[in-house]
């Protein structure tokens, strides 16, 4: 008898249901870059280059020389790891200097950063120990983990739909002393779509609830660098904002933004945070030089005309776009036709992955296409061009 796990099975299981994903190597972080299929143990062997659009590096600014050189100097000037948890000795002045440039554009009194989006998450709700949670249907794994972690009860309602989150909470007859949050994406990934915020906002005053946004593919697009809570106005009336400096940011981590009581909770209580090294320097520099270019530059106008044009340029061909973001889920619908539209697009050197079931649900396969500001005209014709050729060849157009 055994009692050891059959880990060759599991992965035999997943390659029957076309389940299986494999590790891509990109030379570097870019708008375009040289991909390799995964060497194992061996040295990258790489193909041509490629156009990459399925980078969350919405502004391009993860090779930007500014942000290059904001890392090398926290390196240089306090290290490059932070050597310990945050409550021992990791805390250093770029960690709150970031922290002060967070709250300062989202409206918050203070902001405490954290080692990931996903550390963030799971960490808040955790610490928060909710009676209930009520959790939009697609919201991040990382608000699902959250939410198990906890322990709290926790009902989904319908995706952006305020009814129906109003009927869920409805049908609760609280205790008195009963504690509530709500939490939402801001901005939904695979989508494009955007919760609305300030109906979520009217709802949860109504009952005395925590609203718990995620703008993790939001920051540093919207107003003076905020997301979608600071375009909606409403950053007074969200308790708890986080995001992550893994994507617009072009660094690494996460964030929580608040009120001085939410954050000396969190730094107290959130075992994600209290347990985890603190977010290395050069990282949180980075992160910092990103915000600021992000607030004081049009990098997000740039985004924006590219996005403007690539959805117009694929609907007028006949595709179905989602959304109303830079997010742009080219809808497909069936699984193998998003697989084969995905591997023509390469052949014309684009890269946009197909997102397929389990992922999305049966029947709504899709490309997911993501602009970055950086993204020169060239780049956009070839995208376009290359989404008419592969859809005629596939039998999509």
């Amino acid at each position: 008898m055994s009692h050891g796990f059959d880990l060759a099975e599991r992965l035999r299981t997943r390659e029957d249901r076309d389940l299986r994903r494999h590790l891509e190597v990109a030379e570097r972080v870019a708008g375009r870059t040289r991909l390799a299929a995964d060497p194992k143990a061996q040295a990258a062997e790489f193909d041509e280059e490629a156009v990459i659009f399925a980078s969350n590096n919405y502004l391009g600014l993860a090779d930007d020389s500014r942000v290059q050189r904001a890392a090398e100097l926290g390196a240089r000037t306090v290290g490059t790891g932070a050597g310990a948890s945050r409550l021992v000795t990791g805390d250093t002045s770029l960690h709150r200097a970031l922290e002060r440039d967070l709250a300062d554009c989202k409206g918050t009194e203070r902001a405490l950063v954290f080692s990931s989006g996903y550390a963030a998450n799971v960490g808040t709700i955790d610490a928060l120990d909710p009676d209930v949670v009520f959790s939009d249907e697609l919201n991040h794994a990382s608000i699902i983990d959250g939410c198990r972690v906890s322990g709290a009860e926790t009902v989904v309602y319908d995706h952006c739909d305020v009814a129906d989150l109003r009927a869920a909470m409805d049908r609760r007859s609280p205790a008195a002393d009963e504690q509530w949050l709500v939490v939402t994406d801001s901005v939904f990934s695979m989508d494009g779509d955007v919760a609305p915020v300030s109906a979520l906002c009217d709802l949860t005053e109504r009952y005395g609830a925590w609203l718990m946004v995620d703008e993790a593919h939001a920051t540093g697009l919207f107003a003076d660098g905020g997301g979608i809570v600071q375009r909606a106005g409403e950053s007074d009336r969200v308790e708890i904002q986080l995001g992550t400096l893994s994507k617009t940011l072009a660094s690494q981590g996460g964030y929580v933004a608040g009120d001085e009581a939410l954050v000396e909770y969190l730094l107290n209580a959130a075992r994600s945070f209290v347990f985890s090294t603190g977010l290395a320097p050069p990282s949180a520099a980075a992160a910092r030089e990103a915000l600021r270019i992000a607030r004081e530059t049009d990098r997000a106008d740039r985004l924006w005309d590219r996005v403007e044009r690539l959805r117009s340029g694929v609907e007028e061909m006949g595709y179905e776009v989602l959304g109303e973001t830079h997010i742009l889920p080219v809808l497909v619908g069936d699984r193998d036709d998003a697989l084969a539209l995905d591997q023509g697009l390469r052949e014309y050197g684009i890269v946009v992955p197909a997102i397929r079931p389990p992922t999305v649900p049966e029947g709504t396969a899709r490309l997911r296409v993501a602009p970055m500001a950086t993204h020169t005209d060239a780049d956009i014709r070839q995208c376009l061009d290359a989404f008419r050729a592969a859809g005629e060849e596939v039998g999509l157009l």
